[in-house]
């Protein structure tokens, strides 16, 4: 999806981001940002999507991009401003389940 998401600068822009979940009550959607910035990547945290990946001509992204599990955040559906893509459903869990066990008590 493509959604209006805050910079560090504070300014909102239109970005790319992946859907995780819908939040109840209200249909919120718990979404990380997707960027092209590839230094920004945190190894064995955050994932590639490369063109050669299966599922990359699926995604609507156009070169390499980082899926930054870090910067996560809820939106409502209006900053929602488009569809771009979607992701493999196994990429889809593998980020779920790294994401669960980072948040998960140690």
């Amino acid at each position: 999806m493509l959604a209006r998401l805050p910079q560090a600068d504070g300014k909102p822009k239109v970005r790319p981001a992946l859907v995780l979940r819908q939040v109840p009550p209200y249909g919120d959607l718990l979404v990380f940002g997707v960027s092209s910035q590839l230094h920004q990547a945190v190894a064995g945290f955050d994932e590639l999507m490369q063109p050669e990946d299966e599922d990359f001509a699926t995604s609507g992204l156009r070169v390499t991009s980082v899926l930054r599990l870090a910067y996560l955040l809820t939106l409502p559906r209006h900053q929602v401003e488009g569809t771009l893509g979607s992701v493999a459903a196994e990429r889809h869990r593998r980020i779920l389940q790294r994401l669960s066990a980072f948040l998960a008590p140690r």
